[in-house]
């Protein structure tokens, strides 16, 4: 399926989903045993409670397996579940996942940075109201500090 145009805006909770299923999920299954998740079949959290624990379970299979490599695991081809990047190293594999991680990890806390920081804003009478353009030098962060 194309991607559309333009891209519609993410949320957290898609960013989190897109690590539990497409990032740690699928490749757990492959490679660490880990059951068959992708994100068709991934039951999706309904709470952030939920998400983040889904979060932490895939990250710890994914560390566990990742030390039990040792240094001959590195260097083995990461496999046909990989496609076309079946012969590459599974430390090519492992640097990969940890690169999305640290992506998504960021796109994740800017997002809820900005969220507070908003409605800090929002509720602060030294912003502008409604609808007004924010501009950073004349507001300053909600706490106070420059």
């Amino acid at each position: 399926m194309p991607e559309p145009t333009p891209a519609p805006v993410t949320t957290i909770a898609w960013r989190i989903g897109h690590l539990v299923a497409g990032v740690f999920g699928a490749r757990n299954a492959a490679h660490f045993d880990g059951p068959s998740i992708d994100h068709q079949n991934h039951t999706y959290a309904a709470s952030a409670a939920e998400a983040l624990n889904q979060l932490d379970d895939g990250y710890t299979r994914w560390m566990d397996g990742v030390a039990r490599l040792g240094q001959d695991g590195l260097i083995e081809p990461c496999g046909p579940t990989e496609g076309p990047f079946v012969d590459w190293s599974t430390a090519a594999l492992v640097l990969h996942i940890h690169r999305e991680v640290l992506h998504h990890g960021a796109e994740i806390a800017l997002l809820r940075d900005l969220y507070t920081w908003c409605t800090a804003c929002a509720l602060s009478s030294r912003c502008h109201g409604p609808g007004s353009r924010l501009v950073l030098s004349e507001v300053g962060p909600p706490c106070g500090v420059r």
